[in-house]
């Protein structure tokens, strides 16, 4: 049901949502855990520990209108009247500001102006024209991954390519390539995802900062043909990014973009792996790849959650009175299994279309780097098919391990045997 007034009041089931869906048994089979939710009832009240209580929206419908619905705010500040948020508090560090403050967490019309000057760099054609390169980088690896007996996918090929693709497209110098990919490969590490981490990778997120504001002034000074100097020239009626919306908008790249295609690469062949009868389909049919791509970032779900909305007047969702103020969390992967809105929508098929998953959002927040994740998954996965026919997992199902955290689902690690043989006991 879409947002809409009614008459009739629904008191939402209570839960922490949160908690449920970090419980290791809920991340290995999330299917199970969102069908439930979704039987609770379309809104869910909920806890969490950065922004409180929420109202949580678990069907494909109400999600979908949410995302498209201006009487929701991505700034949290947008519906205050006065006072200072958590950004302006005078203990928050500035990287962190940088981080939090990006453009996915801005309303019109400051979103509208960052996104059309970040689009003039960030093309469909300039992302395009990587594929060459994302196809040399994914050989090598497989090359390198190929002389082990048992691989990580994730260490070995999920991980270091967007590191590679990225660093390369930002135009980081040749010298400082290593440096930059071992701060970055530090910064997005799965074990700095949480509170603890976080602390402990600080400094790192410290230097990163110092090396791309190093890399902004450089190309303002020697422009390149990479992004970050087409970030630099960017410009609309006279507009240009500031050196801080620079940082950010690149911090929020490879934040967001980074963890989406490691996610998408490892889930989708984990998936692959557990439904046969698809992977044989697709090495049977390879031009299916692009639909199968899709029906994995509906399936596997790389991105669980977006970032909150916060609601500006007083409104009804489903029949729940949800009042100015709220916080709203949209539950996209849970959408994205809602039955009424995708039949058979607990499995796996290859060949669904239309797909209309919610997987890169929807609307004015739109992921801008769902075209390079969807180019890196449609070159790395057909090549790891295509190159090892004998490719299966080489730990038993119940040995694999999925990080923590429901706003992004991701492997620990994916350890795969690349040549024929008998299977794990």
């Amino acid at each position: 049901m879409s947002i809409a007034f009614e008459s009739a009041m629904n008191e939402p089931v209570s839960l922490n949502v949160q908690r449920e869906l970090e419980k290791p048994e809920a991340r290995a089979d999330l299917v199970a855990v969102y069908a439930r939710l979704r039987r609770l009832g379309p809104v869910i009240r909920s806890r969490s520990l950065l922004f409180g209580e929420s109202l949580v929206l678990t069907r494909y419908e109400d999600v979908v209108s949410a995302l498209k619905d201006p009487r929701l705010a991505s700034d949290r500040r947008s519906i205050t009247d006065g006072g200072k948020g958590p950004l302006e508090r005078w203990w928050m560090p500035n990287v962190i500001k940088l981080l939090l403050d990006s453009m996915v967490m801005k309303d019109p019309p400051d979103h509208r102006r960052l996104r059309n000057l970040v689009q003039k760099a960030f093309t469909p054609a300039r992302v395009e024209a990587l594929s060459g390169r994302v196809e040399r980088i994914t050989e090598e690896l497989l090359d390198a991954a190929a002389r082990k007996p048992v691989v990580d996918l994730i260490a070995d090929l999920a991980l270091p390519l967007p590191l590679t693709v990225i660093s390369e497209m930002l135009g980081v110098p040749g010298p400082e390539r290593m440096q930059f990919r071992k701060l970055l490969a530090r910064v997005v590490d799965p074990g700095s995802q949480n509170p603890v981490g976080f602390v402990l990778n600080y400094p790192h997120m410290v230097r990163l900062n110092r090396l791309l504001r190093r890399l902004v002034q450089l190309r303002r000074e020697q422009p390149g043909d990479d992004l970050m100097t087409a970030l630099v020239q960017a410009e609309e009626g006279g507009d240009r990014l500031g050196e801080d919306e620079l940082i950010s908008m690149v911090f929020l790249l490879l934040f967001a973009g980074h963890e989406t295609t490691v996610n998408l690469i490892g889930n989708g062949v984990l998936a692959l792996l557990q439904h046969p009868d698809q992977l044989r389909l697709l090495r049977d049919r390879p031009e299916l790849i692009d639909g199968a791509i899709e029906e994995l970032l509906r399936f596997t779900n790389p991105v669980g959650t977006v970032s909150p909305r916060f609601v500006r007047e007083d409104l009804e969702i489903a029949g729940v009175r949800v009042p100015k103020g709220s916080t709203l969390t949209l539950l996209l992967a849970s959408a994205n299994l809602d039955e009424a809105a995708f039949a058979g929508a607990d499995g796996l098929d290859i060949t669904r279309s239309p797909n209309r998953h919610v997987s890169f959002g929807l609307g004015a927040h739109y992921c801008l780097g769902a075209p390079l994740a969807r180019i890196e998954a449609r070159v790395a996965i057909p090549a790891l098919l295509r190159r090892f026919p004998g490719l299966r997992l080489a730990v038993p199902p119940a040995a694999i391990r999925w990080r923590p955290g429901m706003g992004l689902r991701g492997l620990e690690a994916l350890p795969v045997s690349l040549s024929p043989g008998d299977r794990p006991a």
